[in-house]
């Protein structure tokens, strides 16, 4: 028995797993939500029982960890006898800046330095931190491990990562590309080559994580060439509230025109924006769906810019990388929308792209979804953060 505790904090928010690392069976995975208010809701799903539920009041991510362990050690609806049963935590990082380019054992060197990236990723990081010191004072002993989103793409050519601004402000400043959701493309291309049947050295992808938020990569031979968030998060693919690429210019041209602050101006950018702005519905998907399918225009109009985006990014791609063998889709929105997937795949032609309508508005989990004739495969791989970080975690702390 190996298990593994995964942990994932979000600003006002906690997903977890426990995961038995020899034969990788998931044993408990719960969401804690609403932290910091009054009515903070965790639910834990356990494979053949009942759910759990409580809501009560969540002070702080600290409350959360407690509330997580209770949960897991529960006579009534816990998985484990104690806490000595899990043997190692693995936390997901959103920023590590340039430091680290894999996954890393936690020490108070990691801690500081993830410190410095809070700047870059003012909305995630710190709330990683604190989910991280939360755990070692619950668990003072039991080792942790940091699997941060900013490294898989650390293998991106300087001519990719590299902003055209004053150089200075690379080599003072760090600023230049780094990319998210790592974790998430480094599980799709590892699960497409086993599909495929082929290494991940052999094969060249377009990935599509489409969330939320959003975002693509081109790998080739397995390793991340180009991805489509930037600096922060905020730059690519338009997303649920996000606005993705736009004019630079635009942000000083709005601060005077509607007499806003930066502040206000990236807050509109970040929360105000993407599906829910040109919609005027919602930041989900799938209310946009309904009521485009109720012949609202604004909602038509939301998702013909999304899957134009999309496959702007998949010729970009088809370029940089020379030879494609496969797009895949992932994530809540990748793995559930065909209408998203059929948008964004019009056209593909070009590139030797034919998407099976059939076979798209099929139902399923882990699909092929091309035509026969396609020489580029479209699949659809959900995707498994977790089961990476646990991966991680289990070979630096305890495969040895």
């Amino acid at each position: 028995m190996k298990n593994v505790l995964v942990i994932n904090c979000g600003s006002s928010s906690l997903k977890y797993q426990l995961l038995d690392m020899v034969d990788e069976t998931v044993l408990a995975k719960g969401l804690v939500e609403r932290i910091g208010l009054q009515e903070g809701i965790h639910t834990l799903i356990c494979p053949g029982s009942d759910d759990f539920e409580e809501i009560l009041p969540i002070d702080d991510h600290a409350k959360a960890i407690e509330l997580v362990i209770n949960a897991l050690v529960n006579p009534g609806h816990g998985v484990i006898e104690s806490m000595d049963a899990v043997h190692a935590v693995g936390h997901r990082v959103v920023h590590a800046g340039e430091k680290f380019s894999g996954s890393a054992p936690i020490t108070d060197e990691v801690i500081a330095a993830l410190q410095e990236c809070v700047a870059l990723a003012p909305l995630h990081n710190p709330a990683n931190i604190t989910g991280i010191q939360a755990c070692q004072r619950v668990m003072p002993k039991v080792p942790m491990v940091a699997v941060f989103d900013t490294a898989f793409h650390q293998s991106m050519p300087d001519r990719a990562y590299i902003y055209p601004i004053p150089y200075y402000l690379y080599e003072e400043h760090k600023i230049r590309r780094y990319g998210f959701h790592g974790t998430s493309h480094r599980y799709i291309t590892l699960r497409a080559a086993e599909i495929m049947e082929c290494t991940p050295a052999d094969l060249n992808l377009i990935t599509c994580h489409l969330g939320n938020g959003a975002s693509m990569s081109a790998i080739c031979g397995g390793q991340s060439i180009d991805t489509s968030m930037g600096l922060t998060p905020l730059e690519g693919l338009m997303m649920g509230t996000r606005s993705g690429d736009i004019d630079p210019a635009m942000v000083g041209f709005l601060s005077r025109k509607l007499n806003k602050d930066l502040s206000e101006i990236e807050e509109m950018l970040n929360k105000e924006s993407g599906m829910l702005g040109i919609s005027g519905i919602s930041s989900d998907l799938r209310d946009v769906e309904r009521e485009y399918a109720n012949g609202n225009d604004r909602a038509r109009l939301a998702l013909e810019v999304y899957g134009y985006h999309i496959r702007k990014y998949i010729g970009a791609y088809a370029v940089a990388l020379g030879r494609l063998d496969a797009i895949v889709f992932t994530a809540g929105v990748g793995e559930h929308a065909s209408l998203v997937r059929e948008w964004a795949c019009q056209g593909l032609e070009a590139i030797g792209a034919i998407l099976d309508p059939f076979k798209n508005a099929t139902r399923h989990d882990e699909a092929i979804i091309s035509k026969m004739s396609s020489r580029v495969k479209i699949m659809i791989i959900p995707t498994n953060e977790e089961l990476m970080i646990a991966r991680d975690t289990a070979a630096l702390v305890l495969d040895h």
